[in-house]
Formats: structure tokens, C-alpha cells, sequence
């Protein structure tokens, strides 16, 4: 049919009944009628393009940056299709590619509120704070109402550790959006790490209140409940962790999983680890809660830990990290088992030693220590950085210190430090600050039960918040713990000592960021220890 000037086209019209029906919510009639102008006119650029949308928005990621990839060749001077794409290469974790995309559409049309603040969400990803915070910046003065850039600034501002500035976007967002559970949420955590306990679990539960569903704003509260000492109501919201994005516990089996009220008698029960080595190391203690109960107990580690674990007890069986017994009855996370035994802080299994070092190789330390003169201290200065774990990187990056700033520890006399670092960090023990008498034996470590072997050996171990920690509280060992202002919940809010460790002693910043403080404080005890060794 013949269009004359004036008669509308029939294909437009088409599309337009196609985007009215996308932007009404009837997504499959939209696309249908996308794919049906396709098929009369392949190159129909804006159909190609709303039909990758389409892809996008029903998750079908990679169909959707194919489809709006190929609309771009058919014209590539549309500012959204540019958007759209770097929408969905974000999706993709293809962070570069994204913010190219962005920078290409912010060129065609630099007003769009969107565009700016999506720009930002992946500058973020790409720890680019200082830019990500221009981007969420450029998108509040053209939309000053734009609640999600303001929430997304927030989150920007609490990883530069500006929690007051971040609390202040947080609270603009609300006011904006006063059902924004999101922002309610992280809103928690800037409270939690300013050690505003109170306040923070009353944004969880008003997040809570608005998306039950929110499995960051639920765990999230697990955690302000345990560092509060609500164990009663923190073990079983820490549940909420399998539901993270990515999940806290990964493994999942057919056999029913054991809570503690099923009967162990008899049954097979396997423990599986989860998270870090020092989470292993602490929670492996209720493999003996479970023997004592008539299981047989099997657990699997870190291949790194096997060793070490091996000496729980007669009985408990260690496997590696990836195996398992083909015939359980019942099995467990290792983190659930506080749940399971209903563990109090006035219940917490704290009887130490619970793993012990190899005599023998305790005894060839203790020989070559032997014309070491002084108290003999073991230090720990840094965990493991994590890069591929945005959330953890940025958590070690605050609990983990140069050994360099440990130097007014050498001004103390009569004591020997001994590094027990693994890791990217332990190089520094190559150049320790200057009056510092540093051994370093930890390339002859090839896993935890040398390390623990090392540990008995000496008189006390420094550290900051990791491993080292639980493996020297874990062997009965005395131990001084360096701690970031917005400690772990497992130590617990405004304690010096331990319920987990009871030769433990806690060490906190008073300001964020302050580690000149705590190590001069640590310096001073340690110089009283000397002179009461004496």
C-alpha cells in the first residue's frame, strides 16, 4: 500500500501501539508486537532497540545488550540506546565497557537525571569514589528530587568513610521517598559503624517494615543484634545470611538440615565451613557440643585448616573443603550451630585450649627460640586483602595496618617480635621499622597447624582482627587484638576482653582510622608486661 503525505505509517503506528503496551505493564503483548515489526522491517531501529529493553528489564541480560548492540549499528546517535546499553553491561559486571557507554550517551545528551546517576552506580563498582560522587552530584542539579541518587550518594559517602555526610543523603532520600527500604537500610549500617547500635536497628526494622524481603536490611540487623549481646534473637536472624546476594552459606544438600532439635544419637551429622578461616576457627569448637550429644560428627574445612582441626578430638572426623560423607543423616553450616545450641553469652562454649599445636613441632620452635633473649612476641598486621569482594576489601582495608606502625613497639625493651604474617603483607617483614628486631620464619609455615606450632612457642601474639586472632585464642595463647573503630560483631560493643577467648585482650579505635592511638596504648601495657616479667 501506497503512503501519501499526511497518511500516517503503518509500522509507526504499530510501534506505537507497542509502546504504549510496554509502558503499561503488558510486557509479553509488547514484545510480541516488537518482534512482529521486526519481522516486516529488520533495521526498525526502535523496535530492535525497546525489544533488548524488554531483555533487560525480564533479566535475559545478554539477549538484551545483543539487541540494543545491534540497533546502535543501525544508528548510533541515540542517547538512550547508549544508556540502556550500559545499563545492561553493569549487569554484566563489564564496569568499563559501561561507563564508556555512558560517557558516549551523556556526550549526545547531557541532561538526563538517569544517565548520571546510573554513570555513578558504576564508577562505584569500580571503587572510582571521588568521580562516582561527581556523577551522583551532577545528577541531584538537574533533578534535586532524584531520591536514588541521593541514596546512592550516601553509599558512596560511607565508603569514603564520610558516615556523617552519608547519613545526611541517606536521610534527604527518605524525606523523598519516605518507603525507600534501601536507603533505610544502609542507613543502618552508617549508624552500626558509628557505634549507634539503638539507631541502627530501628532503620533495619523500618526497612524491614517495608520490604519483609530485604535480606540485607534482615542480616544486617542479625549483625547489630549479636555486637549488641542479643544472642537469643541475633542467632536466628543471622539466618538471613543465605539469602544475601551472593549468599553467606553456599552448600545445600537433601538431607534435612539439623537444628538442633532432631536427635543426634546415633546420626551422622556434617559440619560445613563457611566464610573466613577465622569464622572455621572460632565456630569448629561445637563439633565437641555435637560429638557429646551421640553424633558422629564429620566436618569439612579449608584444606588449609585441615591439620589444625584434626586435633578437635578422637573421633571427629576432618575432611577437606570440597568433601563430604555420602551417607549423613542430618547437616549443618558451621555459623547455625550457635542457633542450633541455643547459644548465650552466658553459654558460649569457651573451656581453652580446643585445638591444640603438634609437640613436636611446638619443641623445634621452642629449640631454635631458645637464644632468642626477651619475651618473645608474635605480630600480625594485616588480613587477607580480598579484591575480588568489593564489601570485604573495603573491611580489610580498615582493619588492617602497615607494620610500620608498629614501630613505638620497639621502643620497648627487653621483648623480640616474631612476624606471623602471611600473605601479600608479609613482605614488609623484609624492612621493619628501624630499631625493630623482626624474625621471620612464616615461608617455612606451610599451613595453620605450623603457624599454631610457632604460636605456642612464643609468650603472646599481637594482632589485628583476623586468623591469627582466633588460631592464638583458640590454643589458649595470650593475645592482645587491634581493632577498627567499627569492630566485628564477635567482639562485641564497648568490651576489652573476649567471651569467645578468654586470654584475649581488645584493643579498639576511639576515632575512625586511629591506629597511632591504639598502638601507643598497646606500647604502654606492653612495656608494663615487661617490666612485671621482670
Amino acid at each position: 500500500m501506497q503512503n501519501f503525505p499526511g497518511m500516517p505509517n503503518p509500522l509507526q503506528q504499530r510501534f506505537q501501539q507497542a509502546l504504549a503496551l510496554h509502558q503499561g505493564g503488558r510486557i509479553a503483548e509488547a514484545e510480541q508486537t516488537y518482534e512482529a515489526i521486526l519481522r516486516q522491517q529488520p533495521r526498525h531501529f526502535d523496535a530492535l532497540h525497546m525489544l533488548g529493553v524488554i531483555a533487560l528489564q525480564t533479566q535475559r541480560t545478554a539477549h538484551g545488550v545483543e539487541l540494543i548492540t545491534k540497533a546502535l549499528k543501525i544508528n548510533p546517535r541515540v542517547a538512550a540506546a547508549h544508556a540502556n546499553l550500559g545499563m545492561g553491561l553493569h549487569a554484566q559486571k563489564q564496569f568499563k565497557d559501561a561507563l564508556a557507554c555512558y560517557g558516549k550517551a551523556i556526550a549526545l545528551d547531557p541532561n538526563q537525571t538517569d544517565t548520571h546517576n546510573n554513570r555513578g552506580n558504576t564508577l562505584h563498582q569500580l571503587q572510582r569514589y571521588q568521580e562516582a560522587l561527581a556523577s551522583y552530584d551532577r545528577a541531584i542539579v538537574l533533578n534535586p528530587n532524584h531520591a536514588e541518587a541521593h541514596s546512592n550518594r550516601g553509599a558512596t559517602l560511607y565508603d569514603l568513610r564520610r558516615l556523617d555526610d552519608a547519613l545526611a543523603s541517606y536521610d534527604r532520600a527518605i524525606a523523598l521517598r519516605p518507603d525507600y527500604a534501601d536507603a533505610y537500610s544502609n542507613r543502618g549500617v552508617a549508624l552500626r559503624d558509628l557505634r549507634r547500635n539503638a539507631e541502627a536497628l530501628a532503620s533495619y526494622e523500618k526497612a524491614i517494615a517495608l520490604r519483609p524481603e530485604l535480606a540485607e536490611a534482615q542480616w544486617s540487623k542479625a549483625v547489630c543484634l549479636l555486637q549488641m549481646g542479643d544472642f537469643t534473637h541475633g542467632w536466628a536472624q543471622y539466618e538471613w545470611r543465605r539469602r544475601l546476594d551472593p549468599p553467606l552459606t553456599f552448600r545445600s544438600y537433601p538431607q534435612p538440615l539439623w537444628t538442633g532439635r532432631q536427635e543426634l544419637r546415633g546420626k551422622t551429622l556434617f559440619i560445613h565451613h563457611e566464610q573466613g578461616h577465622g569464622d572455621t576457627i572460632q565456630f569448629c569448637r561445637y563439633a565437641v557440643l555435637a560429638q557429646a550429644r551421640g553424633a558422629r560428627v564429620v566436618m569439612s574445612v579449608p584444606d588449609a585448616l585441615r591439620g589444625l582441626l584434626e586435633t578437635l578430638g578422637p573421633g571427629i572426623e576432618i575432611v577437606g573443603g570440597n568433601e563430604g560423607p555420602p551417607d549423613l543423616d542430618y547437616h549443618c553450616p558451621m555459623m547455625s550451630l550457635p542457633l542450633a545450641f541455643g547459644t548465650t553469652l552466658d553459654s558460649i562454649p569457651a573451656r581453652v585450649p580446643y585445638l591444640a599445636a603438634d609437640p613436636v613441632r611446638v619443641a623445634a620452635w621452642r629449640d631454635r627460640l631458645a637464644g632468642v633473649p626477651g619475651i618473645r612476641i608474635g605480630l600480625c598486621w594485616a588480613g587477607a586483602p580480598r579484591r575480588h569482594m568489593q564489601r570485604a576489601h573495603a573491611i580489610d582495608r580498615r582493619r588492617s595496618i602497615a607494620l610500620a606502625q608498629y614501630a613505638p613497639l620497639a621502643a620497648v625493651g627487653g621483648v623480640v617480635f616474631v612476624s606471623l604474617q602471611k600473605g601479600d603483607a608479609a613482605a614488609e617483614a623484609m624492612t621493619p621499622p628501624r630499631g625493630f628486631v623482626l624474625h621471620d620464619w612464616m615461608h617455612e609455615a606451610r599451613d595453620f597447624a605450623d603457624t599454631a606450632a610457632l604460636i605456642a612457642a612464643l609468650d603472646l601474639v599481637i594482632t589485628v582482627d583476623t586468623s591469627v586472632a582466633h588460631l592464638a585464642g583458640a590454643l589458649g595463647k595470650k593475645v592482645w587484638i587491634l581493632n577498627r573503630f567499627d569492630a566485628c560483631w564477635r567482639w562485641l560493643s564497648g568490651r576489652t576482653d573476649s567471651p569467645w577467648y578468654p586470654t584475649a585482650k581488645l584493643w579498639q579505635q576511639s576515632t575512625t582510622g586511629d591506629w597511632e592511638s591504639v598502638v601507643a596504648d598497646v606500647a604502654a601495657a606492653l612495656g608494663d608486661l615487661v617490666r612485671g616479667w621482670r
